[in-house]
């Protein structure tokens, strides 16, 4: 499977941006997806996973403010990010977890000027 994630782009502290991740074929419900991140000079960090029959797990740093959901009809993934502080620039990698193996996708770069 290929994962195509968009949406990062340059924006103010206190906006929001909202990241997809257009997968190349159907993934089912009961698969894990998630979005990492990697800031410039740092390792890269989980920020949020979802899976159908449980609740979505979030990053202290962004909990109360990203939310992740999914659209299995458009086979994508979805994050929405408000409330941006500038500790969330990076580039943003969504991840499917799948029994043939862990795919990710390329990443997008969100960057929140201060």
């Amino acid at each position: 499977v290929q994962l195509q994630a968009s949406g990062g782009g340059l924006v103010q502290a206190g906006g929001s941006l909202r990241l997809s991740c257009a997968a190349s074929r159907t993934i089912h419900s009961s698969v894990v997806m998630g979005w990492y991140r990697q800031a410039p000079g740092k390792q890269r960090e989980f920020v949020a996973s979802i899976r159908s029959g449980r609740d979505p797990n979030y990053a202290d740093s962004v909990q109360g403010r990203f939310t992740i959901s999914r659209d299995n009809a458009k086979n994508t993934l979805y994050l929405q990010m408000n409330s941006l502080k500038p500790d969330d620039t990076g580039v943003y990698h969504c991840k499917a977890n799948l029994p043939s193996g862990h795919y990710w996708g390329q990443g997008t770069l969100v960057t929140v000027s201060s």
